[in-house]
């Protein structure tokens, strides 16, 4: 049997020539509501309507999954026509109906969409249709029409969307029917009545003063201070110029987190983030690749890395989802020996960082000390033979020893489940702070630091420890 699937369009005189035709060839007819103005067309029709599964079903999805079975249903015996206010392809329950049956028929209605945006005078052809039900699916773009706003809930949720995606104090068209509005997003729910035909149209403002920005925002302005007649600075850089760049934002990034600054984290994740569109345009220039295949690349290493979210590996902690993510990326980089994940950690990383992710990776094929006391043991050991280098004097065995004592002093952390770049630099802070307390103590009783001995640093550096304890309590 056929189904036809009609458009009703916006309003009660918006029904084409061929749609009647449809209507008058003896299909059953059904409509998705009797509530709206464009019903009117159709009521002579004998039109069966979804009033009743509006009332039945929890949520949207469900209730266009149901408006499907039963227009497909009915149509095992007879030919069917299903109505829609405004266009088919604004019908959630139409896309199910074609996704399953390719031979349907559509006649198309006036959308919903362009009728708003033809009454909000909107500049831009290039507008996103979203109904107000699938708002999250809206993303970022220069011009919007959001259909459906029905109630005061839905016209909050829309509000909250778009403040994001454009900023609050962005104008919009708030319109209902042939009525056009002029407000604020942030004024979205607050307008006196909401029905079937309310709908809201937003573009945004030239690029210099728009409220909001986005990561294709960031491009553009990086394409403008390179382009000619930009910036000069920005123009001279290349990829290994601006590499340092890199890992100064992420220490402060990091500093901002250790200090709990939200002010300072949301800063300084921008500046990370310019650093690498930096580095995508700039490769881009010459060919390699842009921000779109990175990007790709990066969700697609997310999708495979995550076999146990997005495939048939399991894991039923954060350890076990750790191991699932590890050997996803020794095969994703065709790490065949325990010597290529090893080789594979980057040489310029912290020393301190590099030596236990080095340690950790070695250790994974078995060859590894029992415990911290035994890995103590060899620190020791290495202790003692630097020893043995100074009272040679030998400067280059001085500085392989010195070497070895480090690094077991990592792999003593390490398996002590100490993170040795957190502990190094704890250190250096507590060690800063007594010695701002021992040079301040020493001389508020009139002694200078440089002329006193041993015993008298000795002192002085036991007050200063016993005063910054007492500060922390």
């Amino acid at each position: 049997m056929k189904i036809t699937l009609i458009g009703l369009g916006t309003d009660e005189n918006c029904l084409t020539q061929k749609a009647v035709d449809a209507l008058k060839s003896g299909a059953r007819i059904f409509a998705r509501t009797s509530l709206t103005a464009p019903f009117k067309s159709i009521e002579n029709y004998g039109a069966d309507t979804m009033d009743a599964l509006f009332e039945k079903c929890r949520n949207y999805d469900t209730l266009n999954k149901k408006i499907a079975k039963t227009v497909t249903d009915a149509a095992k015996s007879a030919d069917v026509c299903y109505c829609v206010d405004g266009a088919v392809c604004e019908d959630s329950a139409c896309k199910i109906i074609l996704a399953k049956h390719k031979d349907c028929a559509v006649i198309e209605g006036v959308s919903k969409s362009s009728r708003a945006a033809s009454a909000a005078r909107l500049s831009s052809m290039l507008y996103t249709s979203v109904s107000a039900y699938g708002i999250e699916e809206l993303k970022s773009c220069s011009a919007a029409v959001i259909y459906d706003i029905d109630c005061e809930y839905i016209a909050g949720l829309v509000k909250e969307k778009l403040s994001d995606l454009f900023g609050e104090e962005t104008p919009c068209a708030f319109v209902r029917g042939d009525e056009c509005n002029k407000i604020k997003i942030y004024e979205i729910d607050r307008m006196k009545n909401y029905d079937w035909d309310c709908a809201v149209a937003v573009e945004e403002a030239s690029f210099l003063k728009k409220e909001r920005y986005d990561f294709a925002d960031l491009e553009k302005m990086i394409k403008l201070l390179r382009a000619p007649g930009g910036c000069p600075w920005d123009r001279a850089q290349t990829n290994k110029s601006i590499k340092s760049n890199l890992i100064e934002e992420a220490y402060e990034l990091a500093d901002a987190v250790e200090r709990d600054d939200d002010d300072g984290i949301e800063e300084e994740t921008g500046d990370v983030i310019l650093q690498g569109a930096f580095h995508a345009v700039i490769k881009q220039e010459q060919g390699a690749f842009n921000a779109t295949d990175a990007l790709t690349r990066l969700v697609k290493k997310l999708i495979f890395r995550h076999s146990h979210i997005f495939g048939k590996d399991k894991a039923a902690d954060d350890k076990e989802a750790l191991g699932v993510w590890e050997n996803n990326k020794k095969i994703e980089k065709s790490q065949k020996t325990y010597t290529d994940s090893v080789m594979s950690v980057p040489k310029n990383m912290p020393a301190c960082m590099r030596a236990q992710k080095v340690g950790k990776r070695s250790a994974k094929c078995g060859m590894d000390f029992l415990s911290p006391v035994s890995a103590s043991e060899k620190l020791a050991e290495e202790v003692n033979e630097l020893l043995d280098a100074c009272i040679s004097g030998n400067k280059d065995e001085i500085f392989d020893e010195a070497g070895d004592v480090l690094y077991s002093a990592v792999n003593v952390c390490r398996l002590a489940g100490v993170d040795c770049e957190q502990a190094l630099h704890f250190a250096v802070d507590k060690f800063s702070a007594r010695f701002a307390e021992f040079e301040k103590l020493a001389a508020a009783a009139g002694e200078k630091t440089e002329d006193m001995d041993p015993s008298r640093w000795d002192y002085y550096w036991m007050l200063a420890k016993n005063a910054v304890e007492n500060n922390k309590n």
